[in-house]
């Protein structure tokens, strides 16, 4: 986990990485986190040609085709300070697989902040954008939790006092927003990338129980800092008709992507 600092934004170049699966099927949510890190005054720039975090093929041992992603990501975010990304899960690959992905040590992807832990602990809060008048339950992902090491796992005996997940003081201070809590505060959703193809009926199981925990706390949205665990948890509840809705943290934050609470 980066530690926290304390910087003059004016002065350093900030750029937002968009993961493909959210480029490529979710673009809202690309958007949303570019309106989001701008309502908190951060001039961010959109590098063209940026492509992949290189987790699908580290995951599958495919390394050397891995170095030449890592060869393109730091050719294209190797200028700025800063570099943002809307998803725990592609910034811990980033951060634990740099040796991979043939990354030098004072490479870009050492500069990679997730977008919780970028605005609690660069930017130093989170300004509401506007009310979001819902039920909302947080679901920690658990490569943000036990990679990034964003929270203390409930495994590890977390409780009063530890470092909480930073998506939940901003969620906390979006008025009319209630935040519920599920009774396992950070199981699995069972996605797991590839895991969900080899083992489907387990990872179906896995997240019809988080959907059914989520809705047992009285939840009307579903938010997490990671749109891959949300992905897996929509495909469920669309298919077993669940009355949650799924959207990710920036749009929650900036009051996007739930009928009746956008401005008209």
């Amino acid at each position: 986990m980066l530690p926290p600092v304390s910087v003059d934004l004016r002065q350093r170049r900030v750029a937002l990485f968009v993961p493909c699966y959210i480029d490529q099927l979710y673009p809202e949510v690309g958007f949303a986190t570019l309106e989001l890190l701008e309502s908190q005054g951060v001039r961010v720039e959109v590098p063209p040609g940026q492509t992949c975090c290189g987790q699908p093929l580290i995951n599958k041992g495919a390394t050397l085709a891995a170095r030449g992603i890592g060869r393109s990501f730091e050719a294209t975010f190797a200028a700025y300070d800063y570099v943002v990304c809307p998803s725990g899960s592609c910034t811990a690959a980033l951060h634990r697989h740099a040796e991979w992905l043939g990354v030098p040590a004072d490479g870009a992807a050492h500069r990679v902040h997730e977008l919780c832990q970028f605005l609690i602990d660069v930017v130093g809060g989170y300004k509401p954008v506007r009310p979001f008048p819902h039920r909302v339950a947080l679901h920690q992902s658990c490569h943000a939790l036990r990679d990034l090491g964003l929270s203390e796992p409930s495994e590890l005996g977390a409780g009063p006092g530890q470092r909480q997940n930073p998506a939940r003081p901003m969620l906390e201070a979006v008025p009319q927003l209630t935040l519920v809590e599920p009774e396992r505060s950070d199981e699995c959703c069972g996605f797991g990338g590839s895991f969900c193809v080899v083992e489907p009926a387990v990872s179906s199981r896995m997240g019809a129980d988080r959907v059914s925990d989520f809705e047992r706390a009285g939840a009307e949205v579903v938010t997490s800092a990671d749109m891959s665990c949300l992905m897996h948890l929509s495909g469920i509840v669309r298919r077993q008709e669940r009355p949650l809705t799924a959207l990710h943290v920036a749009q929650v934050l900036v009051g996007r992507g739930f009928a009746g609470t956008e401005e008209r």
